[in-house]
């Protein structure tokens, strides 16, 4: 019974982020059309740093409150959510069809971005054994950056023209954007104080409810956008929505948090990171198996399974 008020909570918590990311993203994505921008351009940059939001609020809260164990399984829980299960869902409903900037630029900076918290978790880059510090956290953001700035400089307006909300008035777009960072404010402060507290009364490492039950439903907005992206059968933002959340999870979200304090690995981890390797791996492979550049739904139903199989050894492991 001391669990039930918690996971009460921790739901309220989940609650707000998905409705606060969901206004800010339309928010953001009624400035991105207004901008011209194209629909991969607007799912690899605002749809995608908009439902990371609930990740980067969930660890920015964490890491502040002394938590900072939930902050890696947190990300590293998502990006194979977002690889295996988002994807995977996405593609069965209809085919995904990848673009070549995707595999020329974005599946490329996934796997670099993977690499890069793999070495730094494992003490490659500093003698300071299994974290990840300030300094890598700067290096993190820069890598960040510059990838925000070749997307924007490739931003083609007449790429991909799909079906994409109209833009809202100023006043509705700016009423969004206030009312998602007041959710999103108010559900990470939830969802942060307690898993803290569930991890301690189910006896389960930070890491591990990071990696498990906060990665799963701070994914929860990159499903629910990704999934409406396949119904429209909007390849652009299904996409783009799971590559670029995957690389400013990294990037940006852990580049942030290990500014605020350094980020403890647990070496028993490292199996996790590489399923997420190999999730990253079997991605790029489907999209050049079969006609076309495509995932198909046969494929879609391997990813999904796959996740399964991730959720049972992560849980199996602890």
């Amino acid at each position: 019974m001391e669990s039930l008020l918690p996971i009460i909570l921790l739901a309220v918590g989940f609650v707000a982020l998905i409705l606060g990311a969901n206004w800010l993203v339309n928010g953001a994505s009624s400035v991105g059309i207004r901008a011209k921008l194209s629909p991969l351009i607007i799912g690899l940059t605002i749809v995608a740093f908009g439902t990371s939001l609930p990740e980067m609020i969930v660890n920015i809260f964490s890491c502040a409150k002394g938590s900072p164990g939930l902050a890696i399984g947190n990300i590293i829980g998502s990006n194979t959510m977002n690889i295996l299960l988002i994807l995977g869902v996405s593609s069965m409903i209809w085919p995904i069809d990848v673009s070549r900037v995707s595999i020329r630029r974005d599946i490329p900076v996934g796997f670099v971005a993977t690499l890069a918290i793999t070495l730094m978790a494992n003490y490659f880059f500093t003698k300071e054994a299994c974290t990840i510090n300030w300094i890598e956290g700067i290096a993190l953001l820069l890598m960040g950056f510059a990838y925000l700035l070749l997307t924007m400089l490739k931003n083609n307006p007449q790429e991909e023209v799909e079906d994409l909300q109209a833009a809202m008035p100023w006043g509705k777009t700016i009423l969004a954007i206030v009312a998602g960072i007041v959710g999103l404010y108010v559900g990470g402060e939830l969802v942060s104080r307690n898993a803290q507290i569930l991890a301690k009364n189910w006896g389960m490492s930070e890491s591990t409810i990071g990696l498990t039950v906060v990665a799963t439903a701070t994914s929860l907005p990159e499903l629910i956008t990704s999934i409406v992206a396949a119904l429209k059968k909007n390849s652009g933002i299904a996409i783009g929505n799971v590559l670029g959340s995957n690389i400013l999870n990294i990037f940006m979200v852990l580049g942030v948090s290990a500014l605020i304090t350094p980020l403890p690995f647990d070496p028993m981890m490292n199996k996790q990171l590489m399923i997420l390797f190999a999730a990253n791996v079997l991605m790029f492979l489907f999209v050049f198996i079969g006609k076309g550049r495509k995932i198909a739904r046969w494929e879609g139903a391997l990813l999904t399974l796959g996740y399964v199989g991730f959720m049972w050894f992560s849980l199996a492991m602890q």
